[in-house]
């Protein structure tokens, strides 16, 4: 124990701790990140090893040699791995190929397998289809040989019932020829006959009824299930009259389908144009306004409501606007003393050509009427006594100033115009304003004229009696208007109807066109 301890306390060697700390040093400087780090780290335990060798004088030789060896080997080694360098690149190519070859192999193998995999399923589908084929003729087959134990069973029954009847009617023909015989003999003892002819007779007689026998046979073997003519005759018949009325069945049958057909369409299209309306009645329903209670009207008319009536009856809501726009026009007009001059300018009608005011006449519609009325007769005596068709602007013009004088020309002209402006319901006053202003031609009135005309001497002349009336349904008026439609032709009857006295079946024609 005590040498251990001695040992243990020896003291380092100086050049030891100089040799160690330089070697910590060294290595402490060293890059050990680098590729080469093995080589650089062997390189400060080689100059270790040196110093070593250098301090040991008496062991430089066996320690230098130890040292040379080791470098020789190293060398070798070094080499050794350069030249084994090419040949790890060329181990590392080939090992990727043989890597991408098994890969590629391993594909192929499994798209094989994939392959051999769909066509195995196929082959047991098929050898499954097989085996159901296989026991679907297996089924027929036992079917079959059923069938046929059956027939075959039937034809031995109807085999062996065919050989007892032929046996019972080979019994029943010698049991007649015994009785024959018996008979023969009977005869040839009691007549005393010749036996040879009688033996003749029978044999002949024999055969005959043997072919007659097998005849019959052959015949009921052979015609056993053949029908009567006569029942078949009357059962093609029965089936030509039944074809014959099937066949007029399926064209009448194909008659009402395309009856039905075109109903079909029909219906189709009405219930579309059905839909149509009713969405069209809904729209208009949503845009249009509701109507107005025209019986208010009655309240701020002059008249009241029993005037109101009157102008309101048989008028549409459009008259209706007319006829109030026309009240509240004249009654306005009436307040006004004087209107406006329009100038004297190239645009103005030469009837309203005037600058200033000028007075408002205060004429009632009456007298309008009778004034304008009273222009057209003038205007076509004028054109009658000299042959030319003037200009009713500048006739009208003229009529007034020679009538009233160039000063009360122009208030006349204005009080007519604007008379005949806002009178609109009167057909007189409407028609004049219309052709004065230029809207409508003026040969309009006297085709007008001219239709009023034919029609009074159509009624005149279909009424022989002179009595000024005619009956509802006489057809004077169908032959006055023969384009008319008869809808037309009644709402002109019933027109004439209105206010009229007189029996009810009677129209006083007369009352009709007095003014």
């Amino acid at each position: 124990c005590s040498s251990k301890q001695a040992l243990l306390t020896i003291p380092k060697p100086q050049h030891l701790d100089q040799l160690e700390s330089y070697l910590r040093k060294e290595l402490q400087f060293l890059d050990l990140a680098k590729t080469n780090s093995q080589e650089l780290k062997l390189q400060p335990y080689r100059e270790v090893f040196e110093f070593f060798i250098d301090n040991f004088k008496t062991y430089k030789p066996l320690l230098s040699a130890i040292k040379n060896e080791y470098e020789a080997t190293l060398a070798h080694q070094k080499m050794t791995i350069r030249a084994l360098e090419p040949l790890k690149a060329m181990v590392t190519t080939v090992s990727e190929k043989c890597t991408q070859q098994i890969l590629a192999l391993q594909e192929k193998e499994k798209d094989e397998i994939n392959m051999l995999k769909q066509e195995k399923q196929q082959l047991l589908k098929y050898i499954d289809n097989m085996k159901e084929e296989k026991n679907s003729l297996q089924t027929q087959v036992e079917h079959l040989q059923t069938s046929v134990a059956e027939e075959y069973a039937r034809y031995l029954n109807e085999y062996g019932a065919r050989k007892l009847l032929l046996a019972k009617l080979n019994d029943m023909h010698n049991e007649r020829l015994d009785m024959t015989c018996h008979q023969a003999q009977g005869r040839e003892n009691i007549k005393g006959e010749d036996v040879v002819k009688l033996t003749l007779a029978l044999k002949i007689a024999r055969q005959d009824l043997t072919k007659a026998q097998v005849k019959l046979n052959t015949v009921i073997a052979d015609y056993g299930d053949v029908v009567p003519r006569r029942d078949y005759e009357s059962l093609e018949k029965k089936y030509f009259d039944l074809l014959q009325e099937m066949k007029t069945l399926q064209k009448d049958f194909e008659q009402l389908h395309k009856e039905y057909e075109t109903l079909l369409a029909i219906h189709r299209e009405t219930a579309g144009e059905r839909d149509n309306f009713c969405a069209e009645l809904q729209r208009v329903q949503l845009n249009c306004t509701p109507r107005p209670n025209w019986a208010k009207c009655s309240e701020v008319i002059p008249g009241g409501a029993e005037r109101w009536g009157c102008l309101a009856a048989g008028k549409s809501s459009d008259q209706l606007v007319d006829v109030l726009l026309e009240e509240i026009g004249t009654g306005a007009l009436e307040g006004i003393n004087v209107f406006p001059g329009w100038g004297k300018g190239d645009k103005v009608p030469v009837y309203l050509r005037h600058e200033g005011d000028v007075k408002n006449k205060k004429l009632t519609k009456k007298d309008v009427v009778n004034v304008l009325k009273d222009v057209w007769k003038e205007k076509i005596a004028l054109e009658q006594q000299t042959g030319k068709q003037s200009s009713l602007p500048e006739f009208f013009l003229g009529y007034l100033q020679k009538k009233y004088g160039d000063a009360a020309a122009m208030e006349w002209s204005y009080t007519l115009y604007e008379n005949m402006r806002l009178c609109r319901s009167n057909h007189v006053l409407s028609s004049f304003y219309d052709i004065l202003t230029g809207k409508v031609g003026e040969e309009q009135y006297h085709n007008q004229n001219q239709l009023i005309s034919n029609l009074q001497k159509e009624l005149a002349t279909c009424d022989s009696s002179n009595s000024g009336s005619l009956t509802s349904e006489h057809m004077a008026v169908r032959e006055a208007f023969p384009l008319k439609r008869k809808e037309s032709i009644q709402e002109l009857v019933d027109a004439s109807r209105y206010k009229l006295d007189g029996a009810e079946d009677l129209i006083d024609y007369v009352s009709l066109f007095k003014e």
